[in-house]
């Protein structure tokens, strides 16, 4: 299968078929924050008006569109699963020291850490929650295992920050628990809410995960090569908490012995690296190109997936958003 076409100038998530289904998930997520205690209600909605694009709600209606339909119970998902979500970017900014998301301050600059922990931490436990409501208890014991697996992911990550020993297969297995697991849940459970085959809900699981491993490689690549201003989010921050993403896993596999004992050190002291100092000890560029081309190659899997699904506007959204993401990934080629 060829890669997917796509304007790598100007990339368009492909909103415009579930705008109607967002505005409902957004009003819903927003109104969650009535259901806490008046004195929270407030963090609540502050994080909740900070938190991007709402992937994984389009992924759970479109999911559902391209297999019957939507209905309440799609709403009802993509609101868990964006909660457990927005959970997670409050206890990473946490973890990261980020000032900016979304072009704002994020919870732990406003409010420190102490209580952006115990804000992520409710929003987590909500989440489940509401969870609990559904009828089918798989659909519940997904949500949870995704959530799970987020958590695990960055526990993981913590405890291989500075590792020079980090492979490739290591890095990828924490992508998929951190971030592509809730893509992978919101695809294959919006298949499950209109009772679809297992081997469906599979080959969509699939798909998510896939896209979802993809999305943060081009993440993992952003925070290297992009501009703050225009990303709207603290930037430079993977190297110098030691996280070894996958263009730097590439840059350690391609560089010297002389090169990788000179990066190496850096990496442990923690010092502030700019593309400038990387491109003065390895193949920076041809790093980030191997990243990005990895990226890609797994999106034009995640493409093949949707096989299975009869041809409907829902499908092809499903496909669009390959193209969006693939041309993310192209404008990682060029901004540096």
């Amino acid at each position: 299968m060829s890669a997917p076409a796509t304007s790598a100038s100007n990339p368009v998530f492909p909103f415009h078929l579930v705008r109607a289904d967002l505005e409902r998930v957004e009003a819903a997520i927003l109104d969650q924050a009535r259901a806490f205690d008046p004195g929270v209600e407030g963090y609540v909605s502050y994080v909740c008006k900070t938190s991007g694009k709402r992937i994984r709600p389009a992924l759970a209606v479109l999911a559902g569109g391209a297999t019957g339909g939507t209905h309440e119970g799609h709403t009802r998902l993509s609101v868990i699963l964006e909660l457990v979500h927005i959970a997670s970017l409050v206890h990473d900014d946490i973890m990261d020291g980020a000032e900016i998301r979304r072009q704002v301050p994020t919870a732990v600059a406003k409010w420190g850490s102490s209580l952006s922990v115990l804000l992520g931490d409710s929003l987590f436990a909500y989440a489940l929650e509401l969870a609990t409501e559904f009828d089918d208890t798989h659909v519940c014991r997904t949500i949870a295992r995704a959530s799970r697996d987020v958590c695990s992911g960055e526990i993981l990550q913590t405890q291989r920050r500075f590792d020079l020993n980090l492979s490739v297969a290591d890095y990828l297995k924490m992508i998929e628990m951190k971030t592509a697991a809730l893509f992978a849940a919101a695809s294959e459970l919006g298949a499950r809410l209109n009772h679809q085959s297992e081997a469906l809900q599979r080959s969509l699981r699939d798909y998510g995960l896939k896209l979802g491993t993809a999305y943060q490689i081009y993440d993992d690549c952003l925070d290297l090569v992009g501009d703050e201003k225009a990303v709207g989010k603290t930037l430079r921050t993977d190297l110098a908490r030691g996280k070894l993403t996958l263009p730097i896993l590439f840059l350690l596999e391609g560089a010297t012995d002389s090169q990788k004992q000179k990066l190496s050190r850096m990496l442990l002291k923690g010092e502030p690296m700019d593309t400038s100092i990387l491109a003065g000890i390895a193949d920076y560029d041809g790093a980030v190109e191997r990243a990005v081309k990895f990226a890609q190659d797994m999106l034009v899997s995640a493409r093949a997936d949707l096989i299975a699904l009869n041809a409907t506007p829902h499908k092809q959204a499903l496909e669009d958003i390959v193209g969006y993401l693939h041309g993310l990934l192209d404008q990682c080629r060029t901004i540096r």
